[in-house]
């Protein structure tokens, strides 16, 4: 049978591609297709504590049987609603005020918005550029499930969050929350929040480029991705 592999981040570089069609035995599990792979390309093997899978954009156990179609996705730790919710990625320059524009009503009294800005400088190296890449259709999933999370917790109106995927140059804009609310404090939580789970749980991943080479930054959400493959 003939399944669908991803890869991203530095496990993209590990294998020097981004994506294959593969033949496998009926009845192979993800545990065994891993193997294959830590084969062909050992260096996998290194990330053997940290590597993420996902089958058809959901994280699951090793022990999951493939079928015939399935996609599967090879991942690092990510880097760390209502209908007039919004959940994006884009390759587009994100205009912040067009966001508020978009989202605010007469009824709010507070808009919060956290504005991720590419900076010059990371772990003391000058940065010369960043690039973004992200298992789409499931970073999108997650975005939607923080909106989620945010609505169960705190009385808010609209919340919206965008984005930026590919090459940024220091100083833009990449990433944008967006909360209103009637009062200013279930604002503020809720984009703090927001923020804070788009880290942990969405599959982004960030490449710094320096004057000496580049390197993918370390996920904060490692340990959460893995529990809810546990759940």
């Amino acid at each position: 049978m003939k399944i669908n592999v991803l890869f991203f981040g530095m496990v993209h570089d590990l294998a020097g591609f981004d994506r294959e069609q593969v033949e496998v035995p009926e009845g192979e599990r993800l545990a065994d297709l891993r193997r294959r792979y830590e084969l062909r390309f050992p260096r996998l093997g290194e990330l053997a504590g940290s590597l993420l899978t996902a089958v058809n954009q959901e994280i699951v156990e090793p022990s999951v049987v493939l079928h015939e179609g399935d996609e599967v996705a090879f991942m690092p730790p990510v880097s760390g609603g209502a209908g007039d919710d919004f959940f994006r990625l884009t390759r587009d320059p994100i205009v912040t005020s067009d966001l508020i524009r978009q989202l605010q009503t007469p009824e709010d009294g507070a808009v919060v918005v956290f504005e991720g800005v590419v900076r010059n400088h990371s772990r003391g190296r000058k940065t010369l550029f960043l690039e973004y890449e992200a298992y789409e259709p499931l970073a999108v999933r997650k975005m939607e499930e923080i909106g989620r999370e945010v609505r169960e917790k705190l009385p808010i109106d609209r919340l919206g969050m965008i984005h930026r995927l590919g090459r940024l140059e220091i100083g833009e804009t990449s990433v944008v929350i967006v909360v209103t609310s009637a009062h200013r404090a279930p604002a503020f939580e809720a984009c703090r929040h927001a923020i804070d789970r788009l880290k942990q749980i969405v599959p982004i991943w960030k490449k710094e480029h320096f004057e000496d080479g580049a390197v993918w930054a370390e996920g904060e959400g490692q340990t959460d991705i893995l529990m809810e493959a546990r759940k």
